[in-house]
């Protein structure tokens, strides 16, 4: 299913490179700094809940506008004493950020998340055999699996493929502190609304984030840090959510010669819920990334692997995604 909606994306793409010129001139002329990667948390808490994203520290030019879409599959495994979780989910993005002064900055997100076979079982199993990671147990269950139980809260779900796990929308602003040719600081502030209307992750809840920006550039390098905080007034869940968590990441760029751009970054994720021992513990994640620019928009191809607590992160998850300004 998401190898077809990335093949549909990729014509569109194409499509849409054929009637716009402009967004797909050579890649010769002066390229936009895109900051860091444009994805989201896929722990299975943090991906169904606010999670503060890595953002640059610097502005847009005054009045542009960017466009993104991007579709990502990621695989769920964890197995402990108190809960066990096996299962895909594939989260379908598309935003509109804008510039609306030269220190005011907006962005609308509207994502959807959904429980949807994309096999990446084998991808995983092989991975980790490839890099002599431990399986943790995937090789003692079925594949291509869809449950979750955690018994302390009479949780129990089975075969749930197709069934929507969130559907939310979040309105971000940005205030601009610091503006140096090489060096900005920005504060911003999310607020996010998930609703689902039926099926067993039924829920509608708000949440109301904060965090600060850093970047730095120098030459070839890129450099990203951000800190924040999700405060969650009646988190409305499966399982008990705490009222208050914090988030911290850091990204590297390195821009080759011509379009070409690499990625690394690492997101931290303090644990979201005291229900189990293993989701209390943080989240980890590490992303790789390829970039490629054209003369006004890029594709990014992004591999987001968990580390440190297997039972609280995805086991590995794809994206694709598409970024276009004005």
């Amino acid at each position: 299913m998401v190898d077809c909606c990335a093949l549909n994306l990729a014509r569109g793409l194409l499509i849409g490179g054929v009637l716009c010129p402009s967004a797909w001139a050579t890649p010769d002329t002066v390229q936009p700094d895109f900051g860091p990667l444009k994805t989201y948390a896929q722990s299975p808490l943090q991906s169904t809940s606010l999670s503060p994203q890595l953002r640059s520290g610097f502005a847009l030019p005054e009045d542009s506008l960017e466009f993104y879409a991007n579709a990502t599959a990621s695989s769920i495994w964890a197995e402990t004493d108190e809960y066990r979780a096996d299962y895909y989910q594939s989260t379908f993005s598309t935003g509109l950020m804008w510039q609306v002064t030269e220190g005011w900055q907006l962005e609308l997100d509207a994502s959807w998340r959904i429980a949807l076979d994309t096999h990446l079982d084998n991808l995983t199993i092989g991975f980790h055999k490839l890099f002599g990671i431990d399986q943790n147990g995937r090789q003692q269950v079925p594949r291509h699996s869809f449950d979750i139980a955690i018994p302390e809260y009479d949780v129990a779900y089975s075969d749930f493929e197709g069934e929507t796990l969130s559907r939310t929308f979040t309105l971000y602003s940005g205030w601009q502190v610091i503006d140096y040719p090489n060096e900005a600081l920005s504060i911003g502030a999310s607020l996010y609304y998930n609703y689902v209307g039926s099926g067993p992750f039924h829920t509608h809840n708000f949440e109301q984030a904060l965090q600060i920006n850093y970047s730095y550039h120098q030459d070839r390098h890129r450099f990203h840090a951000m800190f924040g905080g999700v405060y969650r007034k009646n988190p409305a869940a499966l399982i008990p959510y705490n009222k208050l968590t914090y988030a911290a990441a850091a990204g590297w760029q390195y821009q080759f010669n011509g379009p070409h751009r690499f990625l690394l970054e690492y997101h931290f994720y303090e644990g979201a819920s005291e229900a189990t021992s293993a989701l209390s513990q943080a989240s980890n994640e590490i992303l790789t990334g390829y970039r490629y620019h054209f003369s006004s928009s890029v594709l990014e191809l992004i591999l987001i692997e968990n580390v440190f607590n297997m039972d609280n992160s995805p086991d590995v998850a794809i994206t694709l995604g598409y970024r276009q300004r004005w």
